[in-house]
């Protein structure tokens, strides 16, 4: 044993991965779970480290550029003490292509990226202590034995027949009876028989084709499944070894990620993606039988201002009784459109805020459906009792039927989402079926288009500013412009409610301009108001950052108006960024060096761009306040919320959390290192005048009293 293992008071873990963010959170888990750990970001690293460090396991990432983890895992088995160290390679989930590579290239075993990082550190101090039993015990056959009494896999050596000729039984696997009985009897008396027919066809492929092979199974006991992953290796002449490992935690980890991916959180409903799936999959269905389908586009009536009266913990319980009221009223009303023959079958989403979806399949009786579409809104506009509210909302739908109207996916959506719109227009509280007459999207777009150039002419537009708060002193550092629509009709609108038709019609240019003008303007009067060192952060849009000389616009924007650079923090969310990357890494670069801080919006909601962030200079990441919202009941979004503000000090950014309403929120970030936070808690955005009363009468927040 080397001198440099002989002083080792912790395991020493080699964490390979090229991505900056895997291996911080690796980290994280692994040094929380006592271990040291080094890092290496490609083949060439990993090697020479691996030398010079002689770790007590590698996690080894697949996909590398250069030198994939596949041939390093192979380059470390030919280094001294490599053919003895653990390897546990990292791939994707469910990728067996790369599973059954890893174990070819010599790996001892493998995780998936979307693996529980809690249950991380257990695993690999396993894996350790199952090397350091190989190591002692040596290859003797007395040796041998107490290795695989070590390994909490059950094994069996079976005959080419199924019969079983030995066991070696596991403490970890306590669904078979005991392991004697084994001997002598064929799976097929000892499996169900789903399970035992499978395992059979996986022993005959093996003999014939001499490879390892896999499969899985699931038995019942108390009333739950457990899952296992069988490996059936040929082991002898007309002999093999089934190796049966319990995956069953593996599996309802899986199950979570299906969820995560496919139901709305809030809701428990499909999300817009399975909605998708299910009316491709009933589209074909309907194409082949000659049936029809009716989709439904359901949008709550005035919901923002239950969010802005009642506040979002409301606005979040409103959307799910309306989610438990629609599922109900849908099965209550099948017989309404059933036939003898058929069966209805509904699938009701969410497909974001206050938008549903419902689609029913099976339908032979189109005359019924004003029916059911008048039952539901009966059904949404009873009142709710919701903690001491009692809240009244109607919604408004729109219908369209296939084939009738179209038999395209994203046709059907639109059609429906048009003619919600058109039963908004005819008062709320209806519903609308599709016409062809409503076919006026370009028209619609015309109107906005007209009614966005009169606001930007008549003075329609009014900034809103809510302030920024550091955590630990309470000091007000900042505010953020937010933009609002003063409508001659339809009162103040939101950004979400016409910033969409700007971006699409480009006049967010313009109105851009005049958004950085006023803000900009806004700060010199704050700063003569005794603000000198007040940071004024604008929401930057995709096609802005587009625009040819955006960095010297800006710039010579802030001089005309005499506003220091530094005082102005241009924000950016997360799907800009990565939209044209080499073009906006060259644009923020160029502000960064003009003296403007930079910010990215909503941080957490993607993916993609955690790779990329390195790259961008900016000042501050700012959380999204989905994750924000959930810190107090949700581990998940609690994890992500530590892992983004870690990865944000690392790389010396500041890190800022909106949407925080509650005091647990606020004492949460405050322990987890956050730098700043806005949010309801302190002060919601005001209008100018508001906005510096607000400031002389509040100068400090005590955030620490808040804490206690």
């Amino acid at each position: 044993m080397s001198e440099t293992e002989k002083e080792r008071k912790s395991p020493v873990v080699l964490v390979v991965d090229d991505d900056i963010a895997m291996r911080l959170l690796e980290r994280r888990w692994l040094e929380k779970g006592g271990f040291v750990v080094e890092e290496a970001s490609d083949g060439e690293k990993t090697l020479s480290s691996f030398e010079n460090i002689l770790p007590d396991i590698v996690l080894l990432d697949v996909r590398m550029p250069g030198m994939d983890g596949f041939e390093v895992c192979k380059e470390i088995r030919r280094l001294p003490k490599g053919n003895l160290t653990p390897i546990l390679m990292v791939t994707g989930l469910d990728d067996m292509e790369s599973i059954n590579r890893a174990y070819e290239a010599g790996a001892t075993d493998f995780i998936t990226k979307s693996t529980n990082w809690e249950v991380l550190s257990h695993h690999v101090r396993y894996m350790i202590r199952a090397s350091q039993a190989f190591t002692k015990l040596g290859i003797s056959e007395a040796r041998n034995r107490a290795i695989l009494s070590a390994i909490p896999d059950l094994m069996l050596r079976i005959s080419k027949e199924g019969t079983i000729l030995e066991c070696k039984e596991s403490k970890e696997i306590g669904l078979f009876m005991d392991p004697q009985e084994f001997i002598g009897k064929k799976l097929a008396e000892q499996l169900p028989q789903d399970a035992a027919v499978t395992a059979m066809h996986f022993v005959e492929l093996a003999l014939q084709s001499g490879n390892t092979q896999f499969f899985e199974f699931q038995l019942e006991k108390n009333n739950t499944t457990y899952y296992y992953e069988a490996r059936i290796v040929v082991s002898g002449e007309n002999e093999l070894l089934a190796i049966v490992r319990d995956i069953s935690e593996r599996k309802r980890f899986e199950q979570q990620i299906i969820q995560l991916a496919y139901y709305d959180s809030l809701t428990g409903l499909p999300n817009r993606l399975l909605f998708k799936n299910r009316l491709e999959q009933s589209l074909a269905s309907a194409q082949r039988y000659g049936t029809k389908i009716v989709m439904m586009f359901l949008d709550l009536d005035r919901f923002k201002n239950i969010n802005d009266n009642l506040g979002h913990t409301i606005g979040d319980m409103l959307l799910q009784s309306v989610a438990d009221r629609l599922l109900k009223s849908i099965r209550k009303i099948d017989y309404v459109a059933r036939s003898v023959a058929d069966e209805i079958n509904e699938t009701v989403a969410r497909m974001g805020g206050d938008e549903f979806t419902i689609m029913l399949t099976n339908i032979n009786n189109v005359q019924d459906i004003p029916k059911i579409a008048q039952r539901i809104l009966d059904t949404i506009s009873r009142p709710y009792m919701l903690g001491t509210h009692e809240v009244y909302v109607t919604a408004s739908i729109g219908v369209t039927v296939c084939p009738s109207d179209s038999e395209d996916i994203d046709d059907l959506l639109k059609y429906a989402d048009t003619a919600m719109y058109q039963a908004k227009d005819k008062g709320r509280n209806n519903y609308q079926f599709f016409t062809e007459s409503m076919n006026a999207a370009t028209a619609e777009r015309f109107i906005i288009e007209s009614q966005l150039r009169k606001a930007l002419k008549g003075d329609e537009f009014q900034l809103y500013y809510q302030p920024q708060v550091d955590i630990r002193s309470g000091e007000i550092v900042g505010v953020e412009a937010l933009v609002r629509w003063v409508h001659p009709e339809k009162g103040l609108l939101l950004p979400g409610a016409f910033i969409p038709y700007a971006e699409e019609t480009s006049l967010i240019v313009p109105i851009g301009k005049w958004i950085l003008q006023t803000a900009c303007s806004q700060n010199i009067i704050l700063k003569g108001k005794g603000y000198e060192t007040f940071c004024m952060t604008v929401n930057i849009s995709a096609i802005q950052l587009r625009q040819e000389n955006f960095a010297e616009t800006v710039l010579r924007t802030v001089h005309n108006i005499g506003l220091d650079p530094c005082l102005l923090q241009l924000e950016l969310t997360e799907g800009i960024i990565i939209e044209n990357v080499e073009a906006n890494i060259s644009t923020l670069r160029e502000l960064k060096a003009c003296g403007f801080r930079l910010s990215v919006d909503d941080f957490g909601t993607g993916y993609s761009s955690l790779s990329y962030l390195t790259r961008f200079p900016f000042n501050t990441l700012k959380i999204d306040k989905s994750f924000v919202k959930d810190i107090e009941k949700n581990h998940e979004s609690t994890a992500i919320v530590k892992a983004i503000i870690d990865l944000g000090h690392n790389l010396n950014m500041q890190v800022t959390a909106e949407g925080v309403e509650t005091h647990q929120q606020l004492a949460f970030l405050q322990k987890s290192g956050c730098d700043h936070i806005q949010g309801y808690l302190f002060c919601e955005p005001l209008p100018a005048h508001e906005l510096i009363q607000f400031l002389q009468e509040t100068k400090y927040l005590d955030v620490k009293a808040v804490c206690k």
